[in-house]
């Protein structure tokens, strides 16, 4: 699996429409086939500051990914809400999905 974790911070005005302009770039790489999740969340410690958890399958479905028109056009209008360049951990894993937390348990 590619496992991805990308830091996006907003302009001021942009940061409450963030998630509705994403919406459509979201919906479109959830659909991908090789697509396992695309999560959004907001950070805590500034709310300016989005964090994208995203994994794909493997390589062949990361490639289809980032070379999809949907992701060319959000790679050429996102810079226009941003304060910086994002923030990138991208890593192969030997893994399929989450896995429960072993010093955690529920029920």
């Amino acid at each position: 699996m590619i496992f991805i974790v990308v830091k996006f911070e907003t302009k001021p005005e942009w940061t409450d429409r963030w998630p509705d302009w994403v919406a459509s770039y979201t919906a479109a790489t959830r659909a991908e086939e090789g697509n396992l999740w695309f999560e959004w969340s907001r950070s805590l410690d500034n709310p300016a500051e989005y964090v994208l958890l995203e994994a794909f399958r493997d390589g062949d479905a990361g490639s289809v990914h980032v070379n999809s028109e949907h992701v060319k056009r959000f790679f050429q209008e996102a810079p226009q809400a941003l304060t910086s360049t994002p923030k990138i951990i991208s890593q192969t894993l030997d893994a399929t999905g989450w896995s429960e937390m072993g010093e955690i348990t529920v029920g």
